[in-house]
C-alpha cells in the first residue's frame, strides 16, 4: 500500500505484458471445470443414478456458488488484494475439481461446490483487475480476456468425450482440467513478484457520500442483461448435447458441436470488442446479440437437421453479449471499487437467476418428454436479453461525479 503523498510507480511494458498474460490463463480456468460435464451428463447419471432433474442441479450449483459469494469478495478485496485473492481461488479450484473427481457420487457435491467457489472470486476480481491495470485498453482487455474464457469453455466441451473414452473413465477426464488452475496459481504467483504493490482492488475511500451499488437503476439494468446472458448460455452448455442426442446426433459429436458453439464465441467476441471501440453507448449490440439467439432457437425448432448451423449462430450470440456483459462492468462505474461492487452484484443475483435455467429445464424435460419447452425458454430469455440490453447499452454510470 502506498503512503500519502507517495507515487505508485507504474509496470515496465515487460511487467504489463506478464501481468495480462497472467489475467488470460487464470480466465482459461474459468468455464472448462463446468462445460465439460455437460457431454458426460449420460456418464454421469448412468454412473451416479442421477436423473435429469438431478443432472441440473448439479449444472446449477457451480452458478449457486456464485451467486452465494460473489457480493461479498470485494471487502476482502479491498483488505488483503486482489493478488492474494485470485491465488487463493485457484487452489481452491483444483482442489474442488480433484475433490469431484473422487469414486463415489457423494464427493460430486462438495467438489462442484469449491470449484464454484474458485470460480467466483475469479469471476468477480478480474474485471477491476482489468479496470485498474489496462484502463486505457478497458474494452480491448475486455474483448480478449473473455474470449479466452469463451475458448478455453469450448475445448472444455470438445475434448469431454474423448478424454472419457481415451481414459475410459468420465472422471479423470473431469480430473484433468485441475493442472490448469494450478499452472495459473504458478504464473500468479510470479505476476505478484514482478508486479508493483497491489493496492487491492478498492484504492483509497472516494469522496462525496457513499452510495449503495444495490440502489442504483443502472446497476440493476447490467445485472438483468448479465443475469439473462448467463441464463441462455449455460442452459445451452448444459443441455444442447442432451437436445442433440434426441435428434440422434451421438455424444461425441455432440461434444464438438458444444465445441463448436463456444470457439465461435472466441471469433464473436473480439468482434464485438472492435464494435465496442471506445464507444459508451452500446445499445445496438446488446439488442442485436439477443437476436441473433433467437434465430439459432427458431432454427433448431423449425429446421433441427442443420443443428451444427444453429449450434455456430448461437455460438455469435453467446460470445459477443458475453463479452459486453463483462465490459459494462468497467463501462458503467467510474472507480476501480465501483467495478468491484458492480461485478459482485451482477453475478450474485445474475447467477442467481442463471442457476434456475439448468434446473428448470431439467424439470421441464422429466415432465413433457421433449426438449421443445427448453428451447422455447431460451428463446424467450434471449427476447428479455435484448430488452434490458437497451436499457444498460446506454452511456450512463451507476453513480454520479460526486458519489
Amino acid at each position: 500500500m502506498t503512503t500519502a503523498g507517495s507515487v505508485r510507480r507504474g509496470p515496465t511494458r515487460r511487467t504489463a505484458l506478464f501481468g495480462l498474460l497472467a489475467v488470460l490463463i487464470v480466465a482459461a480456468c474459468l468455464r472448462p471445470p463446468i462445460t465439460a460435464v455437460g457431454p458426460l451428463l449420460g456418464s454421469i447419471g448412468a454412473d451416479t443414478g442421477l436423473g435429469s432433474t438431478g443432472l441440473g442441479i448439479l449444472g446449477a450449483v457451480p452458478l449457486l456458488c456464485f451467486a452465494v459469494v460473489s457480493p461479498w469478495i470485494h471487502r476482502p478485496a479491498a483488505r488483503f488484494g486482489s493478488q492474494l485473492l485470485i491465488l487463493f481461488a485457484m487452489g481452491v479450484l483444483a482442489a474442488g475439481i480433484l475433490v469431484r473427481s473422487l469414486p463415489g457420487a457423494l464427493w460430486l457435491w462438495p467438489g462442484t461446490v469449491a470449484i464454484g467457489a474458485g470460480i467466483a472470486v475469479a469471476n468477480v476480481l478480474l474485471p477491476a483487475v482489468v479496470k485498474r491495470d489496462h484502463a486505457g485498453r478497458l474494452a480491448t482487455v475486455t474483448g480478449v480476456y473473455s474470449s479466452v474464457t469463451t475458448g478455453a469453455a469450448g475445448l472444455g466441451a470438445g475434448l469431454a468425450v474423448p478424454l472419457a473414452d481415451a481414459t475410459g473413465d468420465w472422471r479423470t477426464a473431469l480430473a484433468v482440467w485441475a493442472i490448469l488452475p494450478c499452472v495459473a496459481a504458478a504464473v500468479w504467483f510470479l505476476r505478484g513478484r514482478a508486479w508493483p504493490a497491489d493496492p487491492a482492488t478498492a484504492p483509497a475511500p472516494e469522496s462525496g457520500p457513499a452510495r449503495s451499488m444495490w440502489r442504483s437503476g443502472v446497476a440493476w439494468q447490467v445485472t438483468a442483461f448479465m443475469g439473462l446472458q448467463s441464463t441462455t448460455f449455460y442452459l445451452l452448455v448444459t443441455w444442447l448435447p442432451s437436445v442433440e442426442a434426441s435428434l440422434g446426433v451421438d455424444a461425441a459429436t455432440a461434444g464438438w458441436h458444444s465445441f463448436a458453439y463456444q470457439v465461435v464465441g472466441i471469433a464473436a467476441g473480439l468482434g464485438a470488442t472492435v464494435l465496442m471501440g471506445r464507444r459508451a453507448d452500446q445499445r445496438m449490440l446488446a439488442i442485436v446479440g439477443g437476436a441473433i439467439l433467437v434465430v439459432a432457437v427458431a432454427g433448431l425448432l423449425l429446421v433441427p437437421d442443420l443443428v451444427l448451423l444453429w449450434a455456430i449462430v448461437a455460438g455469435i450470440s453467446s460470445g459477443a453479449t458475453f463479452v459486453l456483459a463483462m465490459a459494462l462492468f468497467g463501462l458503467r462505474t467510474r472507480t476501480v471499487a465501483q467495478t468491484a461492487q458492480l461485478s459482485g452484484m451482477a453475478q450474485c443475483v445474475g447467477y442467481l437467476l442463471a442457476m434456475c435455467g439448468p434446473i428448470a429445464a431439467g424439470a421441464l424435460f422429466d415432465v413433457t418428454g421433449t426438449w421443445t419447452p427448453v428451447l422455447i425458454l431460451i428463446a424467450v430469455c434471449a427476447v428479455g436479453q435484448s430488452v434490458v440490453g437497451g436499457f444498460a447499452g446506454r452511456d450512463r454510470y451507476t453513480h454520479t461525479a460526486a458519489g
